[in-house]
């Protein structure tokens, strides 16, 4: 039998044995009509299962830069898209994909849709204690708004921990799993030092807070947190927040020009993406950090397979395949893969700025070109050639985000939004036929962050707003493209001179707080 399709016996029990007790019920003549559809549609969607994992096609591997040979886009541009969301400088692409396993196909239909959220206010758990300003900053993180920057100064650089236990607490993750509050206020507090550690303007924990957040928000106000089970949940916030854990500052490209010895380790193959889960995951080695610690053999190797396929596909350089991967399944009858949607949640997560506020995605914009800039000096310093948009005298910022949000951003979030479509509908569909049972009761129960007890906001199936969700990411990412074509038009007056500018304040601001 392939590797890739390895069923366990224990996979089929379930639906074998609730087809052998319908028998029975048949013959004794007292089958509850309700009872006798719901297994039937119960083995039809495992059998349905098997069947798409045994004969899905092997992509066809195209030309993943095809629509941007254009004379519209400036060569620099078109060298950093090549150079950043392709494996074609430098690596052999991969010619086969490898295929989802079995199991985790099984796991989606065993935990079925009925599956109980518990999402929680709870501000002052033992363990660690919110400042005030904290408080009132959360009130704002079920928001595509939430400014992240700002729960940042209010907790005295601590976004990301506070980001973290927040999460952990609204999803009853540390009850869930039996997770120790100490080890996880020590496993976050080490997480933000791994990500102070090179000072990076972009790559640092308030990104990670960022990228935690909406992750959250996707969850949220698309229904997928009805979709995922508990433990996909845990893998998901988890993922994004270690996911650029200990980088460098630095590109993958870079570690491979310079045979650095994260690039000699990993074989040149995703190295910073290499790194952080494993270096993330070597802190849990630690007992007073092993978050994980009362998992089941099978959960922690089950979260893990999840964690390390995130993060490694936060790997920018297979980003056109990721989009194809994913669109190819979505063509495919009830072929929603369960990991590559976590993927792509996270994925989209991570380049998400553009779709922010103007003043966010600003904010965003300068901190990752002073990032770029300063790999160019070390570039420059070591005879080496300028990587693109690595060059702070000549690099046109207007430009590249034009670019990566035509051909990198806009693609992606309408991928995700088509994805979630497929997914929630028709668990919306079934909920409203079965809104009496128990399933939907227990959705219904879903909360929401009740700061004062006057509002409790409705996160049921129900209450989800899929067109509301694709509509705001549409308009916000057309008014900032618009935006950089404004300043494109003129000439980008001193937008390298305000990199660093803003960089260096924002970094004297943090020093004064350390």
């Amino acid at each position: 039998m392939d590797d890739h399709v390895t069923i366990r016996k224990k996979h089929l029990q379930r639906p074998i044995f609730r087809l052998r007790c319908l028998v029975k019920q048949l013959e004794k003549g007292d089958v509850n009509v309700v009872d006798l559809k719901k297994n039937i549609e119960y083995a039809a969607s495992v059998l349905e299962a098997v069947y798409i994992d045994e004969t899905r096609r092997l992509l066809d591997t195209d030309d993943e830069l095809s629509d941007i040979q254009s004379d519209s886009v400036p060569s620099e541009v078109r060298d950093w898209l090549a150079s950043t969301f392709t494996r074609k400088m430098g690596m052999m692409k991969k010619k086969s994909e490898e295929k989802p396993r079995f199991r985790s196909i099984v796991h989606a239909v065993q935990a079925g849709i009925f599956v109980e959220r518990m999402y929680r206010k709870t501000y002052h758990m033992v363990g660690l204690a919110y400042p005030e300003a904290v408080i009132v900053t959360l009130k704002e993180v079920d928001k595509w708004s939430f400014d992240v920057f700002a729960l940042n100064e209010a907790s005295g650089e601590h976004s990301l921990k506070f980001m973290i236990y927040e999460l952990f607490t609204r999803y009853d993750l540390i009850n869930r799993f039996k997770i120790p509050v100490s080890c996880l206020i020590a496993f976050a507090e080490a997480l933000e030092v791994g990500y102070s550690k090179y000072k990076n303007p972009y790559h640092n924990l308030i990104h990670a807070a960022d990228v935690t957040q909406t992750v959250h928000y996707i969850m949220l106000h698309t229904g997928i947190m009805h979709w995922l089970t508990e433990l996909e949940i845990l893998a998901l916030v988890f993922a994004a927040a270690i996911h650029d854990y200990e980088h460098t500052g630095t590109t993958n490209n870079f570690h491979i020009q310079t045979r650095s010895d994260v690039a000699i380790l990993y074989n040149d193959r995703s190295v910073l993406e290499n790194h952080h889960v494993s270096a993330a995951y070597r802190l849990m080695q630690e007992e007073e950090m092993n978050v994980m610690i009362n998992l089941s053999k099978d959960d922690w190797r089950d979260l893990r397979n999840l964690v390390v396929e995130m993060v490694l596909s936060t790997d920018m350089s297979g980003h056109f395949q990721q989009i194809k991967n994913i669109r190819n399944n979505l063509q495919q009858p009830e072929g929603i893969d369960r990991a590559k949607t976590m993927s792509l949640i996270l994925h989209a997560a991570d380049i998400s700025h553009p779709a922010k506020c103007w003043q966010l995605h600003h904010r965003w914009t300068m901190a990752l070109m002073e990032e770029f800039f300063r790999q160019g000096d070390k570039e420059a310093e070591l005879g080496l050639p300028f990587s693109p948009l690595c060059d702070r005298k000549s690099t046109m910022v207007a430009q590249s985000q034009i670019g990566f949000i035509d051909f990198i951003v806009e693609p992606t979030f309408s991928l995700l939004t088509d994805s979630t479509e497929k997914i929630i509908i028709p668990l919306i569909e079934e909920d409203s036929k079965t809104k009496n049972s128990y399933g939907a009761s227990r959705r219904s129960n879903v909360k929401g962050t009740v700061n004062d007890g006057t509002y409790s906001p409705d996160y049921s199936l129900a209450s989800v707003d899929l067109k509301s969700f694709k509509n705001n990411l549409v308009d916000i990412i057309q008014q900032n493209k618009e935006r950089w074509k404004e300043l494109a038009a003129q000439g980008e007056p001193d937008l390298h001179k305000n990199t660093e500018g803003q960089v260096n304040a924002e970094e004297n601001r943090v020093d004064t707080h350390v």
